[in-house]
Order: structure tokens, then C-alpha cells, then sequence
């Protein structure tokens, strides 16, 4: 019996080596023996288990499957529910295991037993949970038969499918509401002047109201009344924000343990860091919190193309603006399988300086980041809502030639994710003095505390200074 559970379980059942060993010995003592009898009965026996493995392949079972999940896609750490509908399309009614594969992050794959107790109409249905704490696409399937001859001699496994794609999109954390949406009126619409050329007399103002942008701070009114005063005499129109999702694979992928190689466990692992995946999850939460503000959004990357072209669970990889629920979910899809790309995709002219802030360019060779191109992009909606970069360990160099992007902004924001906050400093400090609320970030920092850390205190100490200003000016020397 030991022997036994030695022998390969793929070619036949414990009945089928039985016959053959039965059939080896009977040869075996026909030849001592000189038995014919022996011979014909040890002959048979070899005979027809290997009868029985090739009619098993030759004439296996026909069968459809039907996958569903719900939902159709699903965030991070939530339970999506996969049910499954088989069919035979042969004529044998011989019962049949089968197991659906899965990716080894999810663990066991689960085995049923077809036709099932609860079969109707030929098709049976089964259903089980899977959860993944790591976005991406995974390939549930193929479902796998493994059914024996009629004798129960010899077994044969095969794929009945292919398989479907389970997209899992990165989950959003809530932010707190700030004044860092940009030009943002009550109602949730964007200012827009209905007068070319207002003078101070033409102006109305009311008070400050939270989330009012900076550039509609009447200063003379804020001097006068002693209260932060914003000009009101403009219409709405439907709000825009800009994101420039930096994914360059210098920059991103540093530090020890930080890369999840490609492969790594299943075939559809990204390429990504610890770093990239904060900037993944604050790109999906700054998407929702401002959605929900009736924001359209644009995604661009480094070099001022769509953000999202290289993403494999993009709907629209050539798209760039997004607006609704709808545009919503594809900016959610997309994120799904963003990764960082390889050394040679994208890289920084010679003169700027490499990833890391020095003098020589990438010999890779690829596109420019931060070149006129993104320039231009930005320009054709100048001043029409905020901009936000999420970068990784920006250079000095680099930075530099960002700051002056600020400007194509009502505001503009940065957050440089890098394990050592400390050797991006001098890149905080370019992007800031370009005009860029810049912060620097570990992929430990809290990202509703990062959120936050942009909007305290700076709005009422530019209008106490501005006040300090008028204050003096008046003043006669």
C-alpha cells in the first residue's frame, strides 16, 4: 500500500496500478511458470487500464463555464463574491471534480464536486469569496476537470476555461475637508470673470468664506473692512483640477525592500514600491474627495502625457479628462494596474539633471519630464482650478524646472513620497519657492494628515500680512 501512494495520481486511480501490478506479476510467474494461461489473463490486465487512460483522453467531457464577480470590480481588502455556472455539453453523466485556480495570494483553491446536489436544467452553481489587499488585475481560472473511465481505472485533468480578470482598484481614504480645492465657490463650481477688465469700483465683495482661492482676495476691501474680503461679481462654471502623477521608476524605486519584482507570485504583479503605492492610494482619495465637489479631472504624467496609457486596466488609455461618477470609476479602474515604468521609458534632459538631482542625463534615453510639453498642457486651462503633483524623490534640478508650473494653477500642491524626507529638501524648497505648497512624505505618513498639513494656517496668515501691509502704507511719514 505504501508503493502505492508513490506512484503518479494524474495517470491512474489506486484500482488502475493494482491491475497493472497484478498484470506484471501474472507475466511474471507465466514465464516461470510456462503457463498460457497466465500469460493471456497478465497481458489483459496491463491491457486495459492503459485502454481505459487513452479512451479517457480521447474521449473526455465537454463543459461551459460561466464566471461572474460581484462587484464587477472591488477595492482593496473588500470581498468580492465569484459564482460560477457549469454545464456539460456531452452525453456522459459520470460525476467529475474540479478545482478553480487561483493566484497563491488567495490562498487554497476551492474544489467542488459537479454535477452538485442543487444541479437544474444540466447547469450546477457554486459560489465563494475572495479578497486581495493589494490592487491589481489577477486572473481567476481556469477551472480544472479531473475525471476517470467508467471503470474508474485512470484519471485525466484538463481545463474546461480560460479564465476572467478580477480588477482589484485601490481603495480611497476620506479626506478632510480644507480650503485646498482651488477655485471653488459655495455651490461647488469654479469662478470665472463675466467682466474683462472690472476696476476696484466695479467689484463687489463679500466675506472670506471657507475654500475660497487666494487669487480672488480683494486686498484693498480686506484693508478696509478689517476681515478677509474676496471679490464675488463672477459666474460659475464647472470646476477643474489637474493631477501630474509622476511614475518614473527612478524615482520611486529606492530604498532597501521597496520593489515588488514583476512576477512575483503571479503573473500580473506590478512593478511597484512602497512609495508608488502611497502615491497610487493619495491619487484615487484626492480623485474621490474632489468628485465629490463636482470636480472634472485631468490626469497627466511627468511628461505631459495621459497619466494612465500604460496602465493594462486602463478603459481609456488615451484619456485625460474625467468628470462624474463615471469618470470616477475609470480613474479608479486605471489606478488598478498603474505600475512604474521601466529605466528607459522617461527621464530628465541632461541639463535638468538626473532622478536623483545630479549633472548627467539618463543614457537609457526616453521622454523629458517637465518640459514644455506638460507647460503647454497646463497653459490650455491656466487658472481654471488647482494643480497637484505626487512625485517621488524629486531632484533639485528637476524641481526647479517644475516650480515655474505652479503659475498655470489657482493653486498648486506637491507631496514628494520618498523614504528619506530629508534628501528632497532642497527640491521642497525650489517647489516652493516657485509658488508650489510643497510637502515631503514617508509611505508611513498619514495621508489625511498630509492633506490637512497643506491648509493650516497659511490662508489667514497671507491676509494678516496683507492687512500688516496696507496698515503701513497708510501710515504718514
Amino acid at each position: 500500500m505504501a508503493l502505492l501512494e508513490l506512484l503518479p495520481k494524474h495517470l491512474f486511480t489506486t484500482r488502475g496500478w493494482g491491475l497493472l501490478a497484478a498484470g506484471t506479476a501474472s507475466l511474471l510467474l507465466a514465464q516461470i511458470m510456462g503457463r498460457r494461461d497466465l500469460l493471456a489473463l497478465g497481458i489483459l490486465l496491463i491491457v486495459l487500464p492503459l485502454v481505459s487512460l487513452a479512451g479517457v483522453r480521447v474521449l473526455k467531457p465537454r463543459f461551459q463555464v460561466f464566471r461572474d464577480f460581484t462587484p464587477p470590480t472591488v477595492e482593496t481588502s473588500s470581498t468580492a463574491t465569484v459564482r460560477l455556472a457549469v454545464a456539460r455539453t456531452g452525453s456522459s453523466n459520470a460525476p467529475v471534480i474540479m478545482q478553480e485556480q487561483l493566484p497563491p495570494r488567495f490562498g487554497e483553491p476551492p474544489a467542488f464536486r459537479f454535477p452538485a446536489r442543487s444541479a437544474s436544467g444540466g447547469t450546477s452553481r457554486y459560489e465563494y469569496h475572495l479578497r486581495s489587499g493589494r490592487r491589481g488585475q489577477f486572473k481567476i481560472g481556469p477551472v480544472t476537470a479531473e475525471f476517470c473511465d467508467p471503470f474508474g481505472l485512470s484519471l485525466h485533468r484538463h481545463t474546461i476555461d480560460d479564465g476572467e480578470l478580477l480588477t482589484v482598484t485601490p481603495a480611497a481614504v476620506e479626506l478632510p475637508a480644507t480650503g485646498l480645492a482651488g477655485a471653488r465657490g459655495n455651490d461647488g463650481v469654479t469662478a470665472t470673470r463675466i467682466q474683462a477688465n472690472p476696476s476696484d469700483d466695479d467689484v463687489m465683495t463679500r466675506e472670506y468664506r471657507h475654500g475660497d482661492p487666494m487669487r480672488r482676495v480683494h486686498w484693498a476691501a480686506t484693508a478696509h473692512h478689517g476681515e478677509l474680503m474676496v471679490r464675488q461679481e463672477e459666474s460659475v462654471t464647472t470646476p477643474e483640477a489637474t493631477i501630474i502623477m509622476d511614475h518614473r521608476y527612478s524615482l520611486f524605486a529606492t530604498g532597501p525592500g521597496s520593489r515588488f519584482p514583476a512576477g512575483h507570485d503571479d503573473s500580473f504583479e506590478l512593478l511597484s514600491s512602497d512609495s508608488f503605492e502611497w502615491a497610487v492610494t493619495a491619487a484615487m482619495s484626492i480623485s474621490a474627495h474632489l468628485a465629490e465637489r463636482n470636480y472634472s479631472l485631468r490626469f497627466l504624467d511627468a511628461a505631459g502625457y495621459p497619466a494612465f496609457r500604460g496602465s493594462h486596466s486602463a478603459p481609456f488609455p488615451d484619456a485625460e479628462e474625467y468628470s462624474g461618477s463615471g469618470g470616477l470609476q475609470s480613474i479608479s479602474e486605471s489606478l488598478a494596474a498603474i505600475q512604474l515604468d521601466g529605466p528607459r521609458h522617461l527621464h530628465v534632459e541632461g541639463k535638468r539633471g538626473d532622478a536623483r538631482g545630479g549633472d548627467g542625463g539618463n543614457p537609457d534615453g526616453g521622454e523629458a519630464a517637465f518640459d514644455d510639453h506638460l507647460m503647454d498642457k497646463l497653459a490650455a486651462h491656466r487658472l481654471r482650478g488647482p494643480v497637484l503633483a505626487l512625485l517621488g524623490s524629486l531632484g533639485e534640478a528637476e524641481a526647479r524646472a517644475l516650480a515655474p508650473a505652479a503659475a498655470y494653477g489657482a493653486n498648486a500642491f506637491a507631496l514628494l513620497v520618498t523614504e528619506h524626507p530629508r534628501s528632497v529638501q532642497s527640491a521642497v524648497d525650489a517647489l516652493r519657492q516657485g509658488g508650489w505648497r510643497a510637502l515631503a512624505v514617508t509611505p508611513r505618513t498619514q495621508l489625511a494628515a498630509a492633506w490637512s498639513a497643506f491648509d493650516q494656517g497659511e490662508i489667514m496668515a497671507a491676509a494678516t500680512a496683507a492687512m500688516d501691509v496696507r496698515r503701513g502704507a497708510a501710515v504718514p511719514r
